[in-house]
């Protein structure tokens, strides 16, 4: 398992964009909980935390910690894109392997954008 772990490393070493995307995947999820653990305060007011049109209440509210499982989620989908990103380059090849860890980077943006849009749901323009 060791090797095994040591020699897919080492293949995406020597895929210089490959290294290069899934790097950036991987900071681009660290600097959004930095975003996440700056931009929510801990308080024992509720936040809305989702929106839905099928509801009475269009804005629901949850506890400050909520925000965390964005998070959570971000830091996961950048793991498991470029873990199965790297299987992928191995098993397929690069352009495949590429389109994927991209994928995981438009997912990480998508829900940045959509972290962002509900904290600033009640500040003012």
């Amino acid at each position: 398992m060791k090797d095994s772990i040591k020699q897919s490393f080492n293949e995406l070493i020597t895929n210089r964009y490959l290294a290069v995307l899934s790097g950036t995947v991987i900071g681009l999820a660290i600097i959004f909980v930095i975003y996440v653990a700056i931009a929510v305060k801990p308080s024992d007011l509720q936040l809305v935390t989702h929106y839905t049109a099928y509801g009475i209440t269009h804005l629901y509210r949850s506890q400050w910690f909520y925000f965390w499982s964005f998070a959570i989620f971000a830091v996961l989908v950048a793991l498991i894109h470029v873990a199965i990103g790297l299987k992928l380059y191995l098993a397929k090849g690069h352009p495949l392997a590429i389109l994927f860890v991209w994928l995981g980077f438009c997912i990480i943006l998508f829900a940045w954008i959509t972290t962002s849009a509900i904290i600033n749901v009640w500040s003012p323009l």
